[in-house]
């Protein structure tokens, strides 16, 4: 498993929030609107139907655009909220009138979910999946992938690569993660929701989180990254990534549970 502790920043425009505390449910039917990642989607949409319930009139509803155009949508003044996997810049705050608040809502792990037919256990070592999203590991049958899954029988196939295509806050996580494991990933690809990924037939690019897990369980020989709720859902096998100190991580709850409580976050007023 990869161990990246992933911040979700609910972004709420400070009118807005106050707009909606502010109108009693009672006196008349509220919406409110919002937009932005993929990842806390299944989350909030169980948060937003059980709001909606308990507090008559007033709903609720949030599309999964991803983080850039949740960011996009709240600077244009055309939702209530947006969220976003990474925070917004000061240049993005100061073009909201009336300013913005960010509020940390959730928290996730990011794995790489795969389509290797009969393989149900997977280990990558440090220096090689990186590689592999860079285009410099090509094929399954990489002589560091054998070697890392002796008891394997890896198929002879080639390794697709799916990526998000959307300005993505995960994107943006895995990015940072293989910037800090792979100094050439960083000089190749650096960090950003979006990236210049290899122009190459066997990188596919699909927007948010359900959209690269649906494209991996279609193509063979794929590999992509996505929040871990995403894999687990549709049952998907993740890849056990190799930490600093050697040992292969299976992505469990449990995992991304230590993970989180040993992450480090800036600053100390929320």
């Amino acid at each position: 498993m990869q161990i990246v502790g992933s911040r979700i920043l609910g972004v709420i425009a400070a009118i807005g929030l106050a707009v909606a505390l502010s109108v009693p449910a009672a006196a008349q039917n509220v919406r409110v609107t919002g937009a932005g990642a993929s990842f806390p989607f299944p989350l909030y949409s169980a948060w937003f139907q059980e709001f909606s319930r308990i507090t008559p009139g007033v709903r609720v509803d949030y599309q999964s655009l991803g983080s850039g155009a949740g960011v996009q949508a709240l600077i244009n003044r055309t939702v209530d909220f947006g969220a976003s996997d990474s925070a917004m810049t000061d240049e993005q705050i100061a073009q909201v009138p009336g300013g913005v608040v960010l509020l940390p809502m959730t928290a996730g792990t990011i794995v790489l979910n795969y389509n290797l037919p009969g393989v149900t256990e997977l280990r990558l070592p440090r220096d090689v999946y990186p590689q592999i999203f860079t285009g410099d590991v090509q094929r399954w049958t990489d002589e560091r992938i054998v070697a890392a899954n002796p008891d394997v029988t890896l198929p002879d196939l080639p390794i697709t690569v799916v990526r998000r295509s959307d300005s993505s806050g995960t994107t943006f996580v895995f990015t940072k993660h293989l910037s800090a494991v792979s100094p050439a990933f960083a000089d190749a690809m650096g960090v950003g929701t979006t990236v210049q990924w290899p122009n190459r037939p066997n990188f596919v690019g699909v927007p948010r989180n359900d959209g690269v897990a649906a494209t991996v369980m279609q193509t063979p020989g794929a590999i992509g990254y996505v929040e871990f709720g995403f894999a687990k859902l549709t049952n998907q096998p993740t890849a056990m990534l190799e930490n600093a100190s050697g040992n292969f991580i299976a992505a469990t709850t449990e995992s991304g549970q230590a993970a989180l409580a040993a992450a480090e976050f800036e600053g100390d007023d929320m």
